[in-house]
């Protein structure tokens, strides 16, 4: 079973309320406003309770002699006084509540967001987009209507039940408080039973459709690749088949629905109609008055329709809490990657770095890093190259903390990451990764991005420095100009360039170059080459690169061959070796100087 909560289904028995309990702290917060809603919910329903009774005294009042209209008076007014007070205690419940429900579903959303940032890069590459955020939705839907319905209609109706009951058997025949609580009683156990059984169509439509719109959301994230091979309706089956097994279960799930509903109306048409017998027969026998049976009739027609209510609210409860479930789960994912209590705060504009003996796999049974060994001291530049899979990009995620290693140790400043602040260390550390992902945005938020607060004039200069500010002002919007989804209205150059526009503006002691040309045409390489060299001046700089020409320049080489360092040394003192590195170099040299032909041919 997959250790990732939204990937696999809901699970069968839940928790409900465990469900509940992590919700509680939220809503506690606002305590007061809680307290105050409970009591005007309380008056509210007082005042409902005793104007059925009002009723029946005006009632009353009405058969008997003109001279005696006092009373009918005195009871019309009680009435529209229990009636505003029932309505205005009701309107300041939901505007004392408000606050609660809306202000819980935002402290929510924030702590989960939080956390979803918390979590390691392992939780995030087997995520699926889609799934997750139709989970976060349903979820904070849910919590709205757990909390505006379980407190202000659940509670309320069975108040309101068991005052009606006691009134009903403290002025009439036990009969009556007996036919009504029986007919609730069987009420709710039906609803419950049935509603039960239900739920796994609920629980399927959820999966399904977190399963179709991963799908889709998947698919329109790689429009181009899905283009490029014609796979159109190859993905426009796969998302049909999905929703239509989205629909079996969504008629399943609707044609249960309507036996509940018959099953309800039967049960509610038997105790109505057993009441009105029994009231009936009160006035035949003179027992009862007229103003008894428009009592009973008026809590009849009181108590149905939030009992009816009842049923549906009770089934959108069960859906809310098992929206809910899936959404705190995500709570409940474990920090793979966290601070210690004891964590310091990294503070230092000249950082050295050091790798001792690491070994790391991201997998148990499959090792990357074996005793990986080297030191960056501050200022100086180090470079890591090797073919594809020998493990290059790990070392840059294990600096910035994305994972932890299996043995040994990386520091910073000769402190293990480990025993640092994660939010200090990766303020101290820039990149240009080799593929630069851009926010759909503003050229200016995106180079802003790396220093949120950071005036625009430093974000011109960030810009000036990477070569990158005549291009933006040629465009019609300047700095303005939206750059499209992850970037795709620039090109790679361009992007690349706003890549070191925002590590400038960030201005990190740091910096890691992994492999931030190798997509580059070679014209556009040699140019960028240029700024990265100026921006890597008097940093500590960790280079990952896989074409050599590209650091030549670095104090130090490694050459990294299946997670082993293998080679270590300047380029010079590499070429002399001539060993891995050396014959990488003649390839690589010669590929270059046949591209160079080419491009001089065309």
């Amino acid at each position: 079973m997959s250790r990732i909560h939204y990937r696999g289904p809901a699970p069968a028995n839940r928790d409900d309320i465990k469900t509940i309990r992590s919700l509680l702290p939220f809503v506690w917060q606002f305590k007061w406003r809680v307290i105050f809603a409970l009591s005007c919910l309380i008056a509210a329903k007082i005042a409902s309770v005793v104007t059925p009774l009002f009723l029946k005294d005006l009632v009353d009042g009405l058969s008997l002699p003109q001279t005696l209209m006092v009373q009918p008076v005195a009871a019309l007014l009680g009435y529209g006084f229990a009636r505003l007070a029932s309505s205005v205690f009701g309107e300041l419940r939901d505007a004392l509540f408000a606050r609660v429900t809306q202000g819980s579903i935002r402290r929510i959303a924030v702590r989960l967001f939080e956390h979803l940032f918390a979590l390691s890069m392992r939780f995030h590459l087997q995520r699926q987009t889609g799934g997750l955020s139709r989970d976060i939705e349903r979820g904070t839907k849910g919590i709205g209507f757990l909390l505006n319905f379980m407190v202000f209609n659940v509670l309320p109706t069975l108040l309101e039940i068991g005052m009606v009951a006691a009134i009903l058997l403290w002025r009439y025949d036990f009969l009556f408080a007996v036919v009504t609580l029986g007919t609730i009683a069987s009420y709710i156990v039906f609803t419950l039973l049935v509603t039960e059984k239900r739920m796994v169509y609920r629980r399927s439509m959820n999966d399904l459709d977190s399963q179709a719109n991963s799908k889709a959301i998947d698919a329109i994230l790689n429009y181009e690749t899905v283009k490029y091979f014609g796979n159109e309706s190859y993905e426009l089956n796969r998302y049909d088949r999905n929703l239509g097994n989205w629909v079996e279960s969504a008629v399943k799930n609707q044609v249960s629905l309507n036996l509940l509903n018959m099953g309800q109306g039967v049960i509610i048409t038997v105790g109505v109609t057993a009441l009105l017998w029994l009231s009936a027969s009160g006035v035949v026998k003179q027992t009862m008055t007229v103003g008894d049976v428009v009592l009973v009739s008026a809590y009849l027609t009181q108590l149905y329709a939030p009992l009816n209510f009842l049923g549906f609210v009770y089934r959108e409860i069960k859906h809310a809490l098992a929206d809910m479930e899936r959404m705190f789960g995500l709570l409940e994912q474990n920090l793979e990657v966290a601070d210690k209590p004891s964590a310091r705060v990294l503070d230092t504009r000249s950082a050295s770095v050091q790798f001792e003996h690491v070994d790391f796999g991201y997998e148990l049974n499959r090792q990357i890093l074996f005793d990986v060994s080297f030191e960056i001291p501050a200022g100086r530049t180090l470079a890591v190259v090797g073919a594809s899979g020998a493990g290059k990009s790990t070392l840059s995620r294990l600096l910035f903390r994305f994972y932890d290693v299996s043995e040994g140790a990386v520091k910073v400043d000769g402190m293990d990451v480990r025993d640092l602040e994660q939010a200090s260390l990766r303020r101290h550390i820039g990149i240009v990764p080799q593929d630069t992902v851009l926010f759909n945005d503003t050229i200016l938020y995106n180079i802003a991005y790396g220093s949120p607060g950071a005036s625009r004039e430093d974000i011109v200069e960030a810009a000036r420095a990477s070569r990158i500010h005549d291009f933006v002002m040629s465009l019609p919007e300047g700095y303005e100009t939206q750059v499209g989804e992850r970037g795709l209205k620039l090109s790679g150059g361009e992007k690349q360039r706003v890549a070191i526009a925002r590590t400038l503006l960030k201005n990190p002691p740091i910096l890691v170059l992994d492999e931030a040309t190798s997509a580059l045409d070679t014209r556009t390489e040699r140019a960028i080459q240029d700024e990265l060299r100026q921006i890597a001046r008097n940093r500590t700089t960790l280079i990952i690169a896989h074409r050599l020409s590209t650091v030549v320049d670095a104090d130090e080489i490694l050459v990294l061959d299946h997670g082993r360092v293998i080679e270590q040394g300047s380029h010079r003192e590499l070429l002399l070796q001539g060993g891995r590195y050396a014959q990488m170099w003649m390839l690589q040299q010669a590929g270059q100087e046949d591209g160079e032909e080419e491009l001089t041919s065309s």
